[in-house]
């Protein structure tokens, strides 16, 4: 069993309030979204409330910013859920629900196996990228980094 896992938060800013009839098709594929991750091999963890959802853990001052964590075994089990399954009609579609954000809205990061991350810790990962791009605290799919050896 690895030493480490990979632990990701992103971030996105709705254009309107869940219940609202701009944000429908989101919503209405949520708990496909969500089986499917739970589903997908590599799969650990995923940052939820009581409805089985992120979308109303407030995190941000701003209601509409949603924040989703996860963890998963390694890059390519996330990489292949998020690019390779029906996750990617969201990705295709989200203009339609999400405003377009300047910052990094993703981070990726190594946990060690069986560390569940805190919204807070997410977030202070996401600010590095934002704030020194890509290192091995905070990296992206497109400047990944390798696992911890110790």
């Amino acid at each position: 069993m690895p030493a480490y896992h990979l632990a990701q938060i992103n971030i996105a800013q709705a254009k309107d309030q869940m219940e609202s009839d701009v944000m429908k098709g989101f919503v209405e594929r949520l708990d496909e979204i969500n089986a499917l991750a739970e589903a997908s091999p590599g799969f650990i963890w995923r940052l939820q409330d009581e409805s089985g959802n992120a979308s109303e853990i407030q995190v941000f001052d701003d209601p509409l910013l949603l924040i989703n964590m996860s963890v998963w075994q390694d890059i390519d089990s996330l990489k292949h859920y998020v690019y390779r399954s029906a996750h990617v009609d969201l990705l295709r579609d989200r203009d339609a629900w999400f405003n377009k954000t300047v910052q990094a809205h993703q981070a990726l990061w190594w946990v060690p196996a069986g560390h569940l991350p805190s919204e807070r810790e997410g977030v202070e990962r996401l600010q590095h990228l934002q704030q020194h791009g890509p290192t091995a605290t905070a990296f992206t799919f497109a400047r990944p980094q390798p696992m911890p050896q110790n």
